[in-house]
């Protein structure tokens, strides 16, 4: 038994000397004590001063939302305000307030676009300290992860400052073939790259906590010999100059304790990807700009491509388990606003650098895959209610946390808006007061709110010769808009209904489980498409039979939400092809006029990988089978001629 601790530590100072045999760097154990929930800070005193912004925007929505409100009740009362018109009322007043929000936020934004337009280049700054990149991954595919950490650590070797960067895969994978792949592709990584002290890996043998476990494991384990850590998902992508900068920001801010990046969409090829991803790169830097104006210091945390004081993270994150049972209860699933919540009670800022580009992500490919991820996000926000009472938290850490709630029960309260809307239609249609020409306007003004943050995105972007161009010119970026406003009009009926039902599962108790994201074209088919939008078709045919019995305005009114539920499976079965870039010269992206140097990179590994494929296999099976002795030719003959001796 006392020999044991001389053997382990005999291997690692025979192992130190030769990092491309070492699967982990030499220990750097960091402590990260479980925080609590029931104590804190009675009051966290101020970082950045934007308490002004917050009065402006929030008194701003509540004075919007009153005169809405008032205007609403104006149009209920000639028929009399019952039960189902004071539910609606309720209904309109916080739905309102969420786009006037956010409206008023585009409009903070747009201004803020409007002068980073404007901005000087700076030259990249000098820094001095390490950080890690960690790439947790669980059943994912090895060549698109490996693919991007190569093009990235070859970006980090032109900037020149690759030795103050190493990286991480961190796997949870349960299926052992891509295991082996990630394991064998690490190992590749260092000879092909040439730099075998970089690239790191590790397997844990238990998927405690999940993503969060997995972070804090490496934290405990190796987190000591590294200032900053940037969390980069399975397809994360980040340039060498984002990086560099990004580390600067740390180095330079000492009361930093987290800095998120915007995320660009990339690669998307199905026409929902694409779609996606052009609304993101369009309409995405704005809503960023405005919201990164009114958080200050009180950021929010999005779960990767963000980079985090180390020490900080350790000291301020550890998450504790939540009491009871599934959905609710245990390990925190959408554990980023509570990080990022905790790293604000602890003393440090968590802000957004949306100044930076070269941050990019991808997107699930189809409708269908959109929803599957977003019932894990459902059940992991919903999860936050029970940590917004926490005790410490800053008011505007729980309103971020509060937001993302609303943020997937705002489909099943539209719903319950437009039944209550139909019970109240039918109970004013036979009342001769009834204010038709009110009620149209104050749903062109809220239509007009939810649109303007798109519309002022657009037309900044025209405005400019260069962003213009990028688009593919005026025209294409026009027809872009009006493309991503009709689909996204007809998909969101269906996201309505998917997210409603999300919301009852979770309230119900089933858990949604921990599956790997499809990330590439999933080539649905009608047969499959009809299974999950037959309902969703039923619905809508039921919708359009009942408003037109009621009254056709009614069904004219709705008419974009009821098309979209009658051809849900077709829309999806179209939406999930594959569509090229240059197709109808619609949804063209600046990343893809001029490709930036590691996506193109990364792209170009990635099919490299797969091209190498078989033959990776090929090694794997011959390595697998047992390898015979050498026999000299010779010695393999004289024992026929000794034998043929005897019988003459």
């Amino acid at each position: 038994m006392k020999a044991a601790p001389q053997v382990r530590a005999g291997l690692e100072r025979r192992v130190v000397p030769y990092p491309a045999l070492r699967s982990l760097p030499a220990p750097a154990p960091l402590a990260m004590p479980e925080q609590r929930l029931d104590q804190g800070p009675s009051r966290l005193p101020p970082i950045l001063d934007v308490g002004l912004r917050r009065i402006l925007l929030i008194g701003l929505t509540l004075a919007l939302t009153a005169a809405a409100g008032w205007r609403m009740t104006h149009i209920l009362t000639p028929g009399g305000l019952g039960l189902a018109d004071l539910g609606m009322l309720v209904l309109f007043c916080i739905l309102f307030a969420w786009i006037a929000f956010a409206f008023l936020s585009g409009v903070a934004g747009l201004f803020l676009t409007w002068r980073g337009a404007r901005a000087r280049w700076r030259p990249r700054p000098v820094i001095l300290t390490r950080t890690a990149l960690l790439a947790p991954v669980y059943n994912e595919d090895p060549h698109r992860v490996l693919a991007g950490l190569e093009a990235i650590h070859e970006d980090l070797v032109a900037c020149g400052v690759a030795e103050l960067y190493d990286i991480f895969v961190l796997s949870d994978t349960r299926d052992p073939d891509i295991a082996r792949d990630e394991a064998t592709g690490v190992l590749r990584l260092r000879a092909r790259t040439g730099a075998p002290d970089r690239f790191f890996y590790r397997r844990r043998a238990l998927n405690r906590d999940r993503k969060a476990g997995n972070i804090a494991e490496w934290v405990t384990a190796c987190g000591a010999d590294y200032e900053g850590m940037v969390i980069l998902d399975a397809d994360s992508l980040m340039s060498g100059d984002t990086l560099v900068r990004l580390t600067a920001e740390l180095e330079r801010d000492p009361k930093a304790g987290l800095i998120q990046t915007l995320p660009t969409i990339i690669n998307g090829s199905t026409l929902f990807a694409r779609m996606q991803q052009f609304a993101g790169r369009l309409y995405g830097p704005m809503v960023a700009r405005g919201q990164a104006w009114w958080s200050g210091a009180e950021g929010n945390y999005w779960g990767h491509n963000a980079i985090i004081r180390t020490r900080t993270f350790a000291a301020c994150a550890g998450l504790p388990h939540i009491k009871g049972g599934k959905p609710f209860g245990g390990h925190i699933l959408s554990h980023d606003f509570v990080e990022a919540a905790l790293l604000r009670r602890g003393g440090w800022a968590v802000r957004m650098a949306a100044h930076l580009d070269g941050s990019y992500e991808e997107t699930p490919p189809s409708l269908v895959d959109m929803a599957v991820r977003d019932r894990r996000w459902c059940q992991g926000n919903l999860q936050h209610a029970a940590v917004l009472p926490a005790r410490g938290l800053h008011w505007v850490s729980r309103l971020h946390m509060a937001r993302g709630i609303l943020a997937y029960a705002t489909s099943p309260l539209w719903l319950g808006f437009l039944i209550l809307g139909g019970l109240v239609w039918a109970n004013q249609r036979q009342a001769p007061g009834a204010e038709s020409s009110a009620a149209l306007t104050l749903f062109a003004v809220t239509m007009a709110m939810l649109m303007a943050p798109k519309a002022m995105a657009a037309v900044m972007t025209l405005s400019q010769t260069g962003a213009r161009r990028a688009y593919g010119g005026a025209a294409r970026l026009l027809a872009g808009v009006v493309a991503e406003l009709v689909l996204s009009s007809l998909i969101a009926a269906s996201m309505m209904l998917m997210q409603s039902r999300a919301v009852v599962d979770v309230l119900l108790g089933r858990d949604s489980g921990w599956n790997a994201q499809t990330r590439d074209d999933p080539q649905i088919s009608l047969a499959d498409a009809w299974r999950r939008h037959r309902r969703h078709t039923a619905t809508g045919l039921a919708w359009v039979v009942l408003a037109g019995l009621l009254d056709p305005m009614l069904l004219a009114w709705t008419s974009p939400l009821a098309l979209g539920l009658v051809l849900s499976a077709p829309l999806t079965v179209w939406t999930s092809r594959a569509h090229a870039p240059g197709r109808w010269g619609i949804f063209q992206t600046p990343e893809e006029a001029v490709p930036p140097r590691v996506i193109s990179r990364a792209n170009a590994l990635r099919l490299r990988h797969e091209g190498e494929h078989a033959a990776r296999r090929e090694i794997d099976r011959l390595m697998s089978e047992p390898v015979p002795p050498h026999i000299p030719a010779a010695v393999r003959v004289r024992p026929r001629r000794q034998e043929a001796d005897v019988t003459s």
